[in-house]
């Protein structure tokens, strides 16, 4: 454990800590994996120690449990890789991935839900399956009226100037105004026209120059799937996501080594001290270096009022959880993981049938509950008197974005909100009027999505390395703020990679070009070994 001292300002103690990891997420779990790993190896013998202001590991990453038995994550989090370092960790943490007993393995079956019918995801690639014949004609001459304009233009074509910009030059305005700029504005709660078009990478299925193959799947009435890097995925069969962050840190991290519950409170860089609170007590942690996965605006504004500005410059959306348990069985859904929503009929962008990805995300058959109400609106009017029911069970989770500039909820109470997705479940099929809902859950993120807005590689290029000339890694989702590496992949190896590069002096590759790492193969130069 850390070197403890005994303060001349306060009857507090100050540890003396080589290097401290603030936050016990994925990218806080990967440094600290690496770290020990370094120790194990006789690589590096100083001290480190891991802090969370929550009581165990997870971050984003979590999950919950409500009181009737029902598990929900922090939205729709699976398990796919750039990475065999990441791939190699959760095996050694969790078991084999081809071990049915701890994953389940799924092949994505997605769909974009819009008038009335289920398109196989990406839209932009499966316009045959369109319900009306109409909005197929304005995708398709949109996306040969595109093709034309960037052949034309190839020569002396400028990048585009945003997000809006891209859309329209890669999509046509076919797809544009049916799909891209409302599902977007629906996710993000940023227009457009304020965001810039670095992250896209593999997030954004690109027609391209395969505009031919767009007609011809629509001529035939043909569909493509697999696309991108989640068409195969993993999840755990117990616990959700957030049992895999448990068992990593319980598996790889001496007790010794984490604190939970320790809310970081300042920075004091003059004199490497960090000040936290934990149980009622202030403690201070003397560091030689940090690795923080706190929010960049956070610890920028923690670090010097000087950055204020620059933190203030970090756009993000906040996001809200809604969790639904039902009685029954989602015959009806088939089997869908998620659904993309970009009308106006529902509040949410997203919904995934989290019954499928595992049985145990809900409670067994035999479980009795009562149920809380009716999809329709109508309550159980004799609650106490109400007999409690067997199952089966289904789960659906719902995601809903929002910010203060932008886009602002009709209501922030969370009933308000539940009750609008439900209503937005009922208009969309979701659900039927007379099912049972047996549990609910919500969580509000206040920070949800980093926004990759136009101004951000400005700031990003300003404090980052000024923070790490004051021995500060700011890594992570919202640590670097970069969402084209915030997968729980990515994250890991942020933190993988901010260790070896404070001890080794090496690349920290998915931070500097996240190009390089989701274009290529999957990255093998870093290995993980235990």
């Amino acid at each position: 454990m850390a070197t403890t001292q005994t303060t001349k300002e306060n009857e507090d103690e100050t540890d003396e800590v080589d290097i401290l990891i603030i936050g016990a997420g994925p990218t806080g779990l990967g440094a600290a994996v690496r770290l020990q790993q370094h120790i194990n190896d006789g690589k590096y013998n100083n001290n480190y120690l891991l802090i969370d202001a929550f009581d165990e590991p997870g971050g984003l990453a979590s999950t919950f449990q409500t009181k009737e038995g029902f598990y929900f994550d922090l939205g729709g989090h699976v398990i796919f890789s750039h990475y065999t370092y990441f791939d190699d960790m959760l095996e050694c943490a969790m078991g084999q991935f081809d071990d049915t007993r701890v994953w389940a393995r799924h092949e994505r079956v997605s769909y974009v839900y819009i008038k009335g019918a289920f398109v196989p995801y990406p839209l932009q690639l499966n316009l045959s399956k369109l319900s009306d014949v109409n909005d197929k004609v304005d995708c398709i001459n949109g996306l040969v009226e595109a093709r034309v304009e960037r052949v034309k233009n190839l020569n002396n074509e400028s990048p585009p100037a945003n997000f809006d910009e891209w859309m329209k030059q890669q999509m046509g305005m076919g797809l544009y105004n049916l799909f891209m700029k409302p599902y977007n504005f629906k996710v993000w709660a940023y227009p457009a026209t304020e965001m810039q078009c670095s992250w896209l990478g593999q997030r954004v299925a690109q027609v391209g120059d395969n505009t031919a193959r767009v007609i011809s799947n629509v001529l035939k009435n043909e569909v493509e799937v697999g696309w991108g890097p989640n068409a195969v995925f993993h999840f755990p069969q117990n616990g959700g996501t957030g049992a895999i962050w448990k068992a990593v840190a319980e598996r790889f991290i001496p007790t010794e080594r984490k604190v939970f519950g320790c809310k970081v409170d300042g920075i004091d860089t003059a004199n490497r001290i960090v000040k936290c609170s934990h149980g009622g007590k202030k403690l201070r942690f003397r560091y030689k270096k940090i690795i923080t996965t706190m929010p960049l605006d956070v610890t920028l504004k923690f670090v010097s009022d000087k950055y204020s500005s620059c933190a203030n410059r970090l756009k993000y959306s906040s996001s809200h959880i809604v969790g639904i348990g039902v009685r029954g069985e989602a015959l009806h859904l088939d089997k869908k993981c998620w659904l993309y929503y970009p009308e106006s009929n529902c509040p949410f962008y997203r919904c995934t049938i989290f019954s499928h990805y595992a049985a145990n995300n809900v409670p067994s058959a035999n479980i009795l509950l009562k149920t809380i109400r009716f999809a329709d609106g109508k309550e159980i009017l004799s609650q106490i008197d109400e007999e409690a029911k067997p199952g089966p069970y289904f789960s659906l989770m719902f995601e809903v974005s929002s910010s203060t500039q932008y886009k602002n909820l009709p209501s922030d109470k969370s009933e308000d909100i539940i009750n609008d997705v439900i209503q937005g479940a009922l208009n969309t099929c979701l659900l039927s009027a007379q099912d049972e809902i047996v549990s609910v859950f919500y969580k509000r993120l206040e920070r949800g999505y980093p926004t990759p807005h136009i101004d951000r590689d400005n700031v990003l290029d300003s404090v980052l390395n000024d923070l790490k000339a004051q021995n500060i890694l700011s890594r992570g989702r919202f640590g670097s703020w970069k969402y084209e590496v915030a997968n729980q992949d990515h994250s890991v190896m942020q933190g993988v990679e901010a260790i070896d590069s404070i001890l080794f002096d090496s690349k920290e590759v998915t931070l500097e070009i996240p190009d390089e790492v989701n274009s290529a193969g999957k990255r093998t130069n870093i290995r993980f070994q235990w």
